[in-house]
């Protein structure tokens, strides 16, 4: 996780990358079980991808933040090769989030090139509930070994969810699920 954060806060000249998706346990608990920390991918973007999206497009660019850290840190790219994992370029838009994410998020900072950049990601509720919106069976997996290693408040997730504006027929499914922990 470290290695994507300095990647791109040096590749986008950015003090801060925000990590989502399941790697994102990693910044608040970097020993967490292995299957809430195996996963090929990191995804992340520069705090400052709009700034340097409208930079690109002053000078005639057409250019996305997360096209560029495909290209260059994504699936059998140089970073891939050599870290053995890569970095899922995304933005602000890719998961879906409880309202206010950011003031709960966990900060981890990082020295890169003889200063401090920080890392932030969305808390432990925050993160089960942007897997609870779209609970694949890999997000099912994650949830359950983070209930078991950390007892999940189900009443709090549940409280989030409100804000989310689930369909009624999907949050049957959220809801089951969850009392099935």
């Amino acid at each position: 996780m470290e290695r994507a954060v300095r990647a791109l806060t040096r590749h986008f000249n950015c003090d801060t990358a925000i990590i989502i998706g399941s790697q994102a346990i990693l910044v608040g608990w970097p020993n967490a079980p292995v299957i809430m920390r195996t996963s090929p991918e990191i995804d992340a973007y520069p705090a400052n991808a709009r700034e340097w999206e409208a930079a690109r497009a002053a000078e005639g660019q057409d250019a996305e933040a997360s096209e560029e850290i495909f290209a260059l840190f994504g699936p059998g790219s140089e970073f891939h090769k050599t870290h053995g994992f890569y970095i899922d370029g995304c933005d602000d838009r890719t998961a879906k989030l409880p309202h206010g994410w950011r003031s709960r998020a966990v900060i981890r900072k990082i020295e890169v090139d003889a200063h401090t950049v920080r890392a932030i990601a969305p808390n432990t509720s925050d993160l089960i509930v942007s897997k609870l919106m779209v609970l694949r069976e890999k997000d099912k997996d994650f949830i359950r070994e983070c209930h078991a290693t950390r007892h999940l408040d189900r009443n709090h997730l549940k409280r989030l969810l409100t804000q989310m504006l689930v369909p009624q027929d999907q949050r049957k499914i959220i809801d089951a699920f969850l009392d099935s922990l």
